[in-house]
């Protein structure tokens, strides 16, 4: 009998042993992961009158490095937009058009939907981006899976082929295309002002006319001074924890720098996702990231303190580099916080409005009529 408790004991041991292998943690986070859906052949031509649903061409490079250095790692995966047009879009009158990428949390009621209306109503033919469908998430898929799984980089390259499909619609001006996000997306809207990302994703196509970042995060420094001259928008409030304001301040004096035309608007009291239709509340357990700074290499590789934060290699399994992402958490126990004020806010969300409107105005001349 001892003997059996011995043996036993060593099983238990080997097998928690075991568990606490990379390669084994790995590959049980593989086995969780949902497959990539079934859909329909994406469209690389946008035809007169396509509206709604549309399925496209995308890619899923996970990493800043993959897709400045090896895009043939990227995996390809089928996108999925929804596209609306202005009622006075004709293939006579080309309108332009805005992207819209979600936050982290998905297309939100209140926000996405409601925006691409609002560009409608303004003569602007409009594009949501649907970032977790295609790689099998559902809304009710855990919130940090989800997260770990689908990275802002994927986000951007969502972006990017967004953008080479409007400039296949002869209903919309090429040349006047911009691209909106709202905090996890807005922060990929910023990002994605990098020209190296733009010649990566999309070299034979007119780059983003400008960039909107509402409420998107600060902590990333993609030390490129290849930013184009797209003007950039900025939207945040002060009782938002979750925007860092010194890092976005950086952020922002780092494109005037380099000659980007910059437009910021604080909002005094204004907490997070404004716009959502759920009353607004202090969301207690949100985690955001406050006082750090993630910092990336001219190989697209970040580091944190000036130490590389992941390990692996490029050409390492998505399952390799989300579980690198769950155990580099304690690198950020200096700096992570949680709860931040979310929810409706319509005196912010009006002045918004009234602010992208300007600011679209300014660099568009007036809405609704011809360029």
């Amino acid at each position: 009998m001892k003997r059996v408790l011995i043996t036993a004991a060593l099983v238990i041991l080997l097998i928690i042993g075991l568990l606490l292998l990379p390669p084994v943690r790995a590959r049980l986070i593989a086995l969780t992961l949902p497959d990539h859906p079934d859909w329909p052949a994406p469209q690389d031509q946008l035809q007169p009158g396509t509206e709604g649903p549309v399925y496209y061409a995308t890619t899923s490079p996970y990493d800043l490095e993959i897709i400045l250095g090896n895009m043939a790692l990227s995996r390809p995966t089928t996108g999925k937009g929804f596209l609306s047009y202005p009622q006075q879009a004709s293939t006579d009158n080309p309108v332009p058009a805005m992207v819209i990428v979600p936050g982290s949390g998905g297309i939100t009621p209140g926000r996405e939907h409601e925006y691409a209306a609002w560009f409608n109503q303004r003569g602007i033919a409009a594009f949501v981006v649907e970032y977790y469908e295609p790689r099998g998430f559902s809304r009710d898929a855990n919130y940090v899976i989800r997260t770990s799984s689908v990275t802002e980089f994927d986000l951007i390259a969502d972006a990017y082929a967004a953008l080479k499909l409007l400039q296949t619609s002869a209903s919309i001006d090429s040349r006047r295309i911009g691209i909106i996000g709202f905090s996890y997306g807005g922060m990929a809207a910023r990002l994605a002002m990098d020209r190296r990302i733009h010649q990566a994703l999309a070299p034979d196509a007119y780059p983003f006319n400008l960039h909107i970042d509402a409420y998107g995060p600060c902590y990333q420094d993609l030390q490129s001074d290849n930013v184009g001259d797209a003007p950039l928008l900025t939207l945040r409030g002060t009782e938002d924890a979750s925007n860092d304001l010194v890092a976005c301040r950086q952020r922002e004096d780092a494109l005037r720098a380099l000659g980007t035309e910059v437009t910021a608007h604080l909002y005094e009291g204004a907490g997070h996702a404004w716009e959502a239709s759920v009353p607004r509340f202090f969301s207690e357990d949100s985690p955001y990231l406050a006082g750090c700074e993630l910092v990336y290499d001219d190989n697209g590789r970040p580091l944190l303190n000036g130490e590389y934060l992941n390990e692996y290699t490029a050409d390492a399994s998505h399952a390799e580099k989300m579980l690198s992402r769950f155990t580099s958490a304690p690198k950020f126990k200096d700096c992570v916080g949680f709860g931040y004020i979310v929810g409706f806010d319509e005196p912010v969300r009006d002045r918004a409005y009234a602010d992208i409107e300007a600011f679209l105005e300014q660099y568009w001349g007036p809405l609704g009529v011809g360029p």
